[in-house]
């Protein structure tokens, strides 16, 4: 069995539909506008990372220039150039001037310039110079097998920049450089010569890209072209491989940026090449692209629910006024349903609701005319067949009565004659009542013992009558000419077909708000078909009787509803009993309410 279905009101689904509307259009704005605001401060980050990226850049190369600068102005030095091209045919003591004037000029460079750790030359035939003329050659270490030195080679005079290293080769010395070298050659270019090396000092470019920036866990690091790390502010976890880099990615992508996504969290890759090879990646988190990224989902959230409640408010209201109107007819139809057909709707509202009002009026006004109309049509059809019925009743009667006369009037019965007629005229003066269909119960008792006074007169001795009418119900009302048709009947079906005398009983008694009359006679009688039918009984199949008995059921369920009328109870030879209920109506009462009393 399926539940029934809970019927939603018009404001009701206006006020969700509106309300889902604004939720549905509010939370596509805020998540856009989020999305927007995002991306907005993620070009911003990337653009900022970019810029930085580029004056890292252009710090770094303007200081590998600045190298490469001394790199040439050490190359081109004579004393240099004497020293690498006749080391072998100079006097010791000449050779040991030429190295101290080349050391004294390595060591003015390197003393003018801070970032520079040391400044050397490594000869073919394995001679050597330092900026420090104390400096000895690591034992240990063999020059020729230095990475340095084998790219310096491969290079053929062109400068080649090393990844940070720690460099051995000076004798109880192990310091963190980045290493320029370059091959000398001579004056025809065809002869190496030997390798000039200058380390720079780490710590510069350390400071230099450890103060950047990059938002709390952002960062920047360099690798040369093979992929080695040049810097990085986790140098040893790489080293120890706590930590991972893409480098494969970095080294794939020449310009530009890749997003990483690890553990929940989005690293950016920004890339910028150098003219030497190196590569400057910066790494910053995307979460990070906004220190207030919780206060502005925060925003957006609080936006989100005022403009929730506004449009929920605005929702409320506009379905407010719209079905207000509705509302109105509604409650209007309420009161027609419960019979006022006086009600008129205001025409004033939006077109579709102002032809609806006129549409209701004019229903109503039309409903009202209809029903005034089959109420009249009504009352009309009710008084026909209430005149008909007794039109009916009365030519049987007075064909019945007037036989009665002709029958004495032939016998030469003139005292009886005399005595039915007037007894005849009483009763029609009693059953005309000045036209009014409601009589006084003494009227109708009155009626009732003239006609049984002209039946007895008829019949002399065959029939005998009792009446046992309670004098407190005179007052009382009835419809006239009720009792006449059930005693003509008791008489013609009952007593007339009977041997020997017959005796008919009225009585009449008032229980509770009903006034019950009771004809009674000790006829022959009738079977229970023919009672059963005898209210029933269609206009065809009546008998001249029947239709007098009919009518009297008719007019006093039309006249009082169909809880009153007749009821016949009979046994086949001994006799017949009906009973007539009537409504309580006293004449007092009945002046109240129709302002007439017959």
């Amino acid at each position: 069995m399926k539940a029934p279905q809970r019927i939603k009101s018009i404001q009701s689904r206006i006020a969700s539909s509106f309300v889902m509307l604004v939720l549905f259009t509010a939370l596509l704005l805020i998540f856009i506008s989020y999305r927007l605001s995002e991306s907005a401060v993620r070009e911003t980050a990337e653009s900022y990372t970019s810029e930085l990226i580029n004056q890292v850049n252009a710090n770094i190369q303007t200081y590998i220039t600045g190298m490469k600068d001394i790199s040439l102005a050490a190359m081109n030095n004579p004393n240099v150039r004497e020293y690498l091209a006749s080391a072998d045919e100079l006097e010791p003591a000449q050779l040991a001037v030429l190295k101290a004037k080349i050391s004294d000029y390595f060591h003015s460079i390197r003393i003018s310039r801070k970032d520079i750790a040391s400044i050397n030359i490594f000869g073919a035939g394995g001679t050597f110079i330092s900026d420090r003329s104390n400096a000895e050659l690591n034992p240990y270490i063999e020059i020729s097998d230095q990475p340095w030195y084998r790219q310096a080679k491969e290079n053929q005079g062109q400068t080649v920049i090393s990844s940070s290293h720690v460099q051995p080769v000076i004798k109880g010395e192990y310091r963190w450089v980045v290493s320029l070298s370059r091959e000398l050659s001579g004056m025809d270019s065809t002869q190496g010569l030997g390798i000039l090396l200058i380390d720079l000092n780490f710590k510069v470019i350390n400071d230099m890209l450890s103060k950047l920036d990059l938002g709390n866990r952002g960062y920047v690091f360099v690798i040369d072209r093979e992929g080695r790390i040049v810097y990085h502010p986790q140098q040893q976890l790489l080293y120890s491989n706590l930590k991972t880099e893409r480098l494969d990615q970095v080294l794939q992508d020449k310009h530009g940026s890749f997003v990483v996504k690890e553990d929940g969290a989005s690293r950016i890759y920004s890339i910028k090449n150098t003219d030497f090879g190196w590569k400057i990646v910066g790494v910053f988190y995307e979460n990070e692209l906004v220190d207030n990224k919780k206060q502005m989902q925060l925003s957006f959230a609080i936006a989100g629910l005022l403009c929730l409640v506004v449009g929920v408010l605005f929702s409320v209201v506009l379905s407010r006024n719209l079905t207000r109107p509705i509302k109105k007819l509604q409650e209007k139809m309420m009161e027609v349903e419960k019979g006022d057909f006086d009600i008129r709707v205001p025409v004033g509202h939006s077109r579709e609701i102002s032809g609806l009002a006129r549409s209701f009026n004019v229903m109503v006004l039309k409903i009202k005319e209809l029903m005034y109309q089959i109420v009249v049509e009504q009352e009309i059809k009710r008084k026909s067949e209430l005149n008909a019925l007794q039109a009916q009743i009365n030519p049987h009667f007075l064909y019945n009565t007037l036989d009665s006369i002709i029958w004495m009037a032939e016998s030469k019965k003139h005292d009886e004659v005399i005595l039915m007629t007037s007894a005849l005229a009483r009763l029609f003066r009693a059953s005309l009542s000045k036209g009014k269909e409601m009589i006084p119960i003494a009227t109708e008792v009155e009626h009732i013992t003239n006609y049984l006074k002209i039946q007895q007169m008829r019949y002399q001795d065959k029939i005998t009558f009792a009446l046992d009418i309670d004098r407190g119900l005179y007052p009382y009302l009835t419809l006239k000419v009720l009792l006449q048709p059930l005693v003509e009947n008791a008489i013609y079906h009952g007593i007339k077909n009977k041997e020997g005398p017959g005796t008919i009983t009225i009585t009449g008694v008032r229980r509770d708000t009903r006034i019950e009359f009771q004809v009674k006679d000790d006829g022959i009688g009738m079977d229970q078909f023919k009672v059963e039918t005898l209210l029933t009984s269609k206009e065809g199949t009546r008998s001249r009787n029947s239709v007098g008995i009919a009518n009297v059921h008719q007019r006093i369920q039309l006249y009082f509803g169909t809880e009153y009328g007749l009821s016949y109870a009979s046994v086949p030879g001994s006799g017949t009993s009906v009973t007539l209920v009537i409504p309580a109506v006293h004449a007092d009462e009945w002046q109240r309410v129709e302002g007439d009393v017959p």
